[in-house]
């Protein structure tokens, strides 16, 4: 049965579905964070805004795409670095403090969960705020490789862009000519951001901690991912495939419309923390 209640009915069937509860997994995805004010990469009915991402492949193979990505990453990423975790993040790392949900998993890469205080999460995507060297593996906070890029790139730092999803930022062509990509200082290599770029596929190591934590949960809440990408998709496969319910916060369409036990057509930050309160009060 599918449930759009929006308002405090809705909730409270929400608070209801987390009591009958004990070990409910949270599955987050990018509309949790456009209210911190990172854009997220579909509208409501789950088609794709703006150009396509970078595949990881084309990253790892041509020159010209990891300029191309290392160029609007200068300009994109202070946006992310910027940000703050909203109401929602909030509310999550209180639900989870006070028992009331078990653990997360996040498509996101933007950190704000741990700055939110949230403590069994696996980011399933990575983080944008760690960079990894290809070929030495060694690792580099973003913010260190932000100022070698300001610093190998002096014109294009004050540069203005269109945000766009995860740290990216739409610029001229132009912008390129000239950009200098930064090598790992330790062994000239190859630096790439420590996420999972669309066409590659998640660790195997996150995969198993992830794949252990919807084994563990007696049910799965879902909130503000429209799921169009499988590896979140593939949460939802498994716990309707195991008789697990399912309930999701989120304001457009989901790829698990049909397999939902109720569904809140709502803000997560508007959501979240009117859940926590009830949840808190019982």
């Amino acid at each position: 049965m599918l449930d759009r209640s929006d308002g405090i009915d809705g909730v409270q069937r929400l608070a209801a579905f987390l009591g009958r509860h004990r070990q409910v997994l949270v599955l987050t995805g990018a509309g949790l964070s456009t209210a911190s004010g990172i854009p997220d990469y579909r509208d409501r009915d789950g088609a794709r805004r703006g150009a396509a991402p970078i595949q990881g492949p084309d990253f790892r193979r041509h020159a010209a795409v990891r300029k191309r990505y290392w160029a609007r990453s200068m300009v994109g990423w202070p946006l992310l670095e910027q940000a703050r975790p909203n109401a929602g993040h909030h509310a999550l790392a209180e639900l989870e403090s006070d028992g009331a949900i078990a653990s997360l998993i996040t498509q996101n890469v933007d950190g704000l969960h741990q700055r939110a205080g949230s403590v069994s999460l696996t980011e399933l995507h990575g983080n944008i705020h760690a960079v990894v060297c290809l070929d030495c593996h060694a690792q580099f906070p973003r913010a260190f490789v932000q100022t070698q890029l300001e610093r190998a790139n002096p014109a294009p730092a004050g540069t203005g862009a269109l945000p766009a999803p995860d740290g990216d930022a739409q610029l001229e062509p132009g912008a390129l000519d000239d950009f200098n990509v930064p090598d790992c200082i330790y062994c000239a290599g190859t630096l790439k951001p420590d996420v999972v770029f669309f066409g590659d596929g998640v660790p195997a190591d996150r995969t198993a901690r992830a794949l252990a934590q919807i084994e563990r949960a007696d049910a799965l809440l879902v909130v503000g991912s429209s799921l169009a990408v499988f590896s979140g998709f593939r949460f939802c496969r498994m716990a309707a495939a195991s008789g697990k319910p399912i309930a999701a916060v989120n304001l457009g369409w989901t790829r698990a419309d049909d397999l939902l036990e109720l569904k809140l057509a709502a803000g997560a930050e508007d959501v979240l923390p009117m859940l926590a309160r009830v949840m808190r009060a019982h």
